[in-house]
């Protein structure tokens, strides 16, 4: 069919747009597009204009509507062509999606749902990646199926976090009741992953049973292995007491010769006989029946803690993955060392630099062990005493919707910032950037996104609000070893300390894209724009606030040429634009031959520097 011209092409644009977005989503008969696809599709459309797939960001035309803006994106032949709506965004991109819906040319056909319009998004893509964007259509696929049951299960688990915690999540104070903020979070979309809550391989109902949107409880299973098998750290701390012998287990005659290795139960079955005939274990490592010790799991999944001691988590491997196809959720036996080395190193700044003694927690991960394969380790995690009498609040769950339907940071502004949602922010930054920049002069940046910075509020000895973080899951740093061996001297750790070669760095481009990525965007920019869609202030206000206060903790680094405070200034506050992760590109629709990514977490594209706003 020959495709009409841009006149034609605009009179479908313009019926297309005129119904709302409400509209779009809510119609079609059960099983077509709904409420919870065109939410999805929106994120989707945003996501892959900002990575520019298929060239749609910097092949695409923008052309003028009547009823707002449209990007004209044709193939190289100039056979067909399809049309997106677009309104501005702001974020991490100059526009995004402005309804659930792409337009193809040639028919005039609206595509609605994500199989149609990553399908033909796929025409448009290289032969080669085309398998690629099959694999992003079966994401799309699961995260809709999530979202679905996360929609029909809402009541359902309102009720049980309030029956069993309490109404106001303000109240949920100590570390047991603060995994209902994991539940809380683990239903509220990413920052900028689109399909975030899907995971893949796994149906209704095992996330019922075993993911953390619905608090859910269930026992562990164990493993014992031959104790020459087991890899632990030299010098680190061993199993605690209540680690079950083989005896405790059922199999005493192993009890001499063997140790016990947790499991989760989504990993029971081919996947962990795999694993064990892969690691040479397959006659000698024996399954114990039944489970052993009951878990809550938190906001990782993968990851679940105690009912008895939750200042006690073990992270264990899952054969699934999110955030992207090649975004494995097994352990790799490297990465434990990296975070008990990242660990250590968090534990040297902060004895360098005082005033985060009392302000900067830092979980204990020294402990963990593996038996050579990645579905066969465990880290266990320690949590920092005298968290009894506290809120300890993932940062994830802060915008994430209350049972009752406020946003959990408005209630614990009632409680601790008198009702102020923006103070509490205004607090937070100024704590967080204050902390991350001073690891920038050290050449240090984190992977420390909303999931593994946590706020601990309570009342401190004077009776005010007391703030502090706690950080976890320092596996996946970048660090400017020169700038770090001039600052720690002789408490530098040696390179060898760290197993992942990434990690360690010659200059400080690779530090600064990962301080701007996480720290900047996912821990600052995003909740500016978050409150300000929730209509806590404005946007503006939000972000002079970002600014105001990250210029105030660069400023502190130093503002001559060459220190590090200049340079998160030119690279930072005053870039035209800044890194964003391309995380749909690197973690599924391309391998990394074909995106270059040495890293699927750490491959960036750009966006506009949202912190240019004019500052009065």
């Amino acid at each position: 069919m020959t495709a009409p011209t841009a006149a034609q092409g605009a009179g479908v644009a313009t019926s297309t747009a005129s119904r709302s977005v409400t509209a779009v989503a809510s119609s079609g008969p059960p099983g077509g597009p709904d409420a919870c696809e065109g939410d999805l599709v929106l994120r989707v459309l945003g996501a892959l204009l900002r990575e520019d797939v298929v060239g749609l960001r910097s092949r695409g035309v923008r052309v003028e509507r009547r009823d707002g803006p449209w990007l004209r994106l044709a193939d190289f032949d100039g056979e067909e062509a399809l049309l997106l709506p677009i309104g501005a965004d702001g974020f991490q991109s100059v526009d995004t999606a402005r309804l659930p819906l792409l337009v193809r040319e040639s028919d005039g056909a609206e595509l609605t749902t994500c199989e149609e319009i990553v399908g033909a998004l796929a025409a448009f893509a290289d032969p080669v990646d085309r398998g690629g964007f099959d694999a992003f259509a079966e994401e799309c696929g699961q995260t809709l199926a999530t979202m679905r049951l996360h929609a029909r299960t809402r009541a359902e688990v309102d009720a049980r976090l309030v029956a069993r915690h309490g109404a106001d999540p303000a109240e949920w104070i100590g570390l047991a009741k603060g995994l209902a903020y994991d539940t809380l979070a683990a239903r509220f979309d990413h920052p900028v992953y689109p399909t975030a809550r899907g995971r893949s391989g796994l149906g209704d109902s095992q996330l019922i049973a075993y993911a953390p949107e619905f608090h859910a409880r269930f026992p562990l299973r164990w493993i014992v292995v031959p104790r020459q098998a087991l890899t632990m750290p030299a010098g680190g701390s061993r199993f605690p007491d209540f680690w079950p012998t083989p005896a405790m287990l059922g199999l005493p005659d192993l009890l001499l010769t063997h140790v016990a290795l947790p499991v989760h139960p989504l990993t029971i079955g081919s996947p962990l006989r795999e694993a064990l005939r892969a690691a040479g274990l397959g006659r000698t490592a024996v399954l114990a029946e039944p489970g052993y010790l009951d878990v809550v799991p938190t906001l990782s999944m993968r990851t679940v803690a105690l009912v008895d001691d939750p200042t006690l988590h073990l992270k264990l491997p899952l054969v699934t993955a999110t955030l992207g196809l090649r975004n494995r959720r097994t352990i790799k036996p490297g990465t434990l060392v990296d975070g008990a080395a990242g660990q250590r190193l968090l534990e040297t700044v902060i004895a360098h630099e005082p005033r985060f003694r009392d302000t900067v927690l830092v979980a204990d991960e020294s402990t963990h062990a593996h038996a050579g394969h990645e579905l066969l380790a465990v880290l266990l995690r320690r949590y920092p005493a005298g968290l009894a009498s506290s809120a300890v609040v993932p940062m994830a769950a802060l915008l994430s919707e209350a049972p009752g339907g406020r946003p959990v940071i408005d209630h614990l502004a009632d409680r601790y910032y008198r009702g102020d949602p923006v103070a509490l922010l205004d607090a937070v930054l100024t704590l967080l950037l204050d902390w991350q920049t001073t690891l920038f002069g050290y050449g240090i940046a984190l992977e420390s996104h909303q999931q593994n910075v946590s706020l601990v509020l309570d009342q401190g000895p004077d009776g005010r609000t007391r703030l502090r973080l706690l950080l976890k899951d320092n596996d996946g740093p970048r660090i400017n070893t020169a700038r770090m061996r001039d600052m720690l001297g002789a408490d530098a750790p040696d390179p060898s300390a760290f197993d992942d070669a990434r990690i360690l760095c010659d200059g400080d481009g690779p530090v600064i894209d990962l301080f701007t990525t996480v720290t900047v965007h996912l821990c600052a920019g995003a909740f500016a724009f978050g409150l300000a869609r929730q209509g806590r202030a404005p946007l503006e206000v939000l972000l002079r606030l970002v600014r105001e206060r990250l210029a105030e903790a660069v400023d502190r680094l130093g503002t001559h040429p060459g220190q590090p405070g200049a340079l998160l200034r030119a690279n930072v506050l005053d870039a035209p634009e800044l890194p964003v992760k391309a995380m749909v590109s690197a973690g599924t629709l391309l391998t990394k031959e074909r995106s270059g990514a040495a890293d699927i977490n750490k491959h960036y594209t750009t966006g506009p520097n949202y912190l240019l706003t004019e500052v009065s």
